[in-house]
Formats: structure tokens, C-alpha cells, sequence
């Protein structure tokens, strides 16, 4: 393993997110936002109820969900406010990441929230809270992912490290993709 790679708590390399260069990811926005957060939205062409349903049913997270080249296998799901989702990221060099997702707020069809972390101990310290919202523009939808760390220090480490701002716009390119060419 060479040395210049990223690694995790453990010494484990993690494989951070590699630039895309797709049309699906590069329409995908950063705004502005606070030193602790990630925002990122992509205007999707199809209604909110359609998007919002990709998001959460297990039918589909299987193929968009995770940035360009990565794949999840998912343990368990139970889809409502206080539920948990457990998956594992794979990604593209064969790493695996355990993740795990409380959902705090499901508002069918315009709003999720969740606390996300690790589910294993090289990932259990990457810990934040996510906001989706789906917001209807003439029968589009504009997708906002907000993703906020405890302090500015994790959030750019997440960045540096894993590429989380290029992964966020890469999983919404991909959600486009998904429900743009197989589900409207």
C-alpha cells in the first residue's frame, strides 16, 4: 500500500472519490454554506413523489446510491422516523465501509432527515446529520442535500480525505440518472 494514500484510524487506506466526468454529476451544485456543512442540489426531471420514493425504497438505493464506481449491500432498512438503515459501501478497489442511518423525520414527499455513522470501527467516528429536501419546480425537482459535521475540522477532513463534496455530486448525478432514464 503506498503511503500518500488517505487512512483511516486504523491505518486501513480509504479510498476517496475520484473526479468525475460525467454530465449526471457535473450539473450537481455546491452552495454556499456554513464552515461545518455541505450543501449540494441538483434539479432533477421528474416530480418530487418520484424522487422522494428512489430515495428510500430498497428496490432502488441499489443502483444509484454512492458515488461513481461504488456499490451497497444493505443489512437492514426500516424506512420511518426512527428506523435505521445498515449497508456497506463497497468501492471501486474493494474496500468495504460500513455505514448506518437512523432516520429522524421522513415528510413524505418533501423532506428526510437522518443521523448517518459508521457501522464498523474504522468508520465509527465519521458522524454527521443529513437534510433532504424535495421541492417541486414545474414538474421538476430540486434536490438539496445538506449535510452538517460537528465542527468545521470534520467536515474537511471528510473532504480532503474521502472527497465528499465530488461523492455528493456524483450520488445525485447518478439518483438523476436513475430516475430520469428507469422510472419515469
Amino acid at each position: 500500500m503506498s503511503s500518500d494514500k488517505p487512512r483511516g484510524a486504523s491505518g486501513r487506506v480509504i479510498t476517496p472519490v475520484a473526479p468525475s466526468t460525467s454530465k449526471a454529476a457535473a450539473l450537481s451544485q455546491l452552495r454556499d454554506s456554513p464552515a461545518n456543512e455541505i450543501v449540494i442540489s441538483r434539479l432533477i426531471n421528474a416530480p418530487c413523489e418520484l424522487v422522494f420514493d428512489a430515495w428510500l425504497k430498497h428496490e432502488h438505493l441499489a443502483h444509484w446510491f454512492g458515488p461513481e464506481g461504488f456499490t451497497i449491500t444493505t443489512h437492514e432498512i426500516d424506512v420511518r422516523t426512527g428506523g435505521v438503515w445498515r449497508f456497506t459501501m463497497h468501492g471501486p478497489d474493494g474496500v468495504d465501509y460500513g455505514n448506518r442511518i437512523e432516520y429522524t423525520e421522513i415528510t413524505w414527499p418533501t423532506r428526510i432527515t437522518y443521523k448517518h455513522s459508521g457501522d464498523d470501527d474504522e468508520n465509527e467516528h465519521i458522524r454527521f446529520a443529513t437534510t433532504v429536501t424535495f421541492t417541486e419546480v414545474g414538474g421538476k425537482t430540486e434536490l438539496t442535500l445538506r449535510t452538517a459535521f460537528a465542527t468545521a475540522t470534520e467536515r474537511d477532513e471528510v473532504v480532503e480525505q474521502r472527497g465528499a463534496i465530488e461523492g455528493g455530486k456524483q450520488t445525485l448525478g447518478r439518483l438523476a440518472d436513475y430516475v430520469e432514464s428507469h422510472l419515469r
